[in-house]
């Protein structure tokens, strides 16, 4: 195996698992908010700002794992 291909399955791996991770987070953020709200609506406001906030912090890891990948690919 020559060193292009190494860093090709390296890119995959890291951007694929790096991804898996955020996804099932933000899932169960929504599930829960969604459980939130059904218990008390009231509240909703407050839930889903802070559902957001969530969401946006598990996205984050996954925008830096597609970094890392792309850094394995052209370094």
């Amino acid at each position: 195996m020559d060193i292009e291909s190494a860093k090709l399955i390296g890119m995959a791996l890291a951007a694929g698992l790096g991804v898996l991770g955020p996804a099932i987070g933000v899932g169960m953020i929504g599930s829960r908010a969604m459980e939130a709200i059904g218990r008390n609506p009231e509240a909703t406001d407050k839930i889903v700002s802070n559902m957001i906030l969530a969401i946006v912090f598990a996205e984050a890891l996954g925008i830096l794992a597609l970094v890392v990948s792309f850094i394995i690919k052209f370094v």
